[in-house]
């Protein structure tokens, strides 16, 4: 039986390494991939990745939605954890996220035939809204990762991002139609 992440945590506030432990191999690839995305640096997310779960492990005490039912998502936490990880390394992002105005984009280009033409249609798809993410302001690439490839939900971001749930509504909004506008324009190079 597989223990859900308030459980673990509850055991690691008592000392237990080992659900710690678990709790880092459940997360791990979700903090370097939200990490990676940020900072576009392979080496500087493995490093942030360190440093995050280091942190939440010096930091599990001060974690009250072991306690609380109501408090926050332990991936709440630790997103949040990373992010102002990521803040210190960029420190242009918070003021960007502040001024207010995958594996989900990857199945958009799963092929829909398993033939080597759908394969290598499918990932020139994918290579393309990569890299269209990619090309997005750091404000809309951080909320298209956390909505889309780490599934969080829009109260979810929020909290992460210390951000009115309105603004985060915004990026996203935006995000999508920027996304939308660059891969129309790549579709239309060819």
């Amino acid at each position: 039986m597989q223990l859900d992440d308030r459980t673990l945590a509850q055991r690691a506030q008592r000392g237990d390494q080992g659900a710690f432990a678990t709790l880092v191999t459940r997360h791990q690839r979700y903090v370097y991939n939200l990490a990676y995305r940020l900072l576009r640096d392979a080496q500087e997310a493995e490093d942030l990745t360190q440093e995050a779960f280091l942190r939440a492990w010096r930091g599990l005490g001060g974690y009250r939605g072991a306690q609380d039912p109501a408090g926050a998502k332990f991936t709440t936490w630790l997103y949040r954890i990373v992010t102002n990880l990521c803040y210190n390394r960029l420190p242009g992002l918070r003021r960007q996220l502040q001024e207010g105005d995958a594996e989900a984009l990857e199945r958009v280009a799963a092929p829909e035939a398993h033939t080597p033409r759908a394969r290598l249609e499918a990932g020139e798809r994918q290579a393309r809204v990569q890299a269209a993410i990619e090309a997005l302001p750091e404000k809309y690439r951080l909320v298209v990762t956390l909505y889309y490839l780490q599934e969080q939900s829009y109260q979810e971001i929020a909290a992460v991002l210390g951000l009115p749930m309105g603004t985060v509504k915004t990026h996203l909004y935006r995000a999508r139609g920027r996304l939308k506008d660059l891969l129309a324009e790549g579709w239309n190079e060819e």
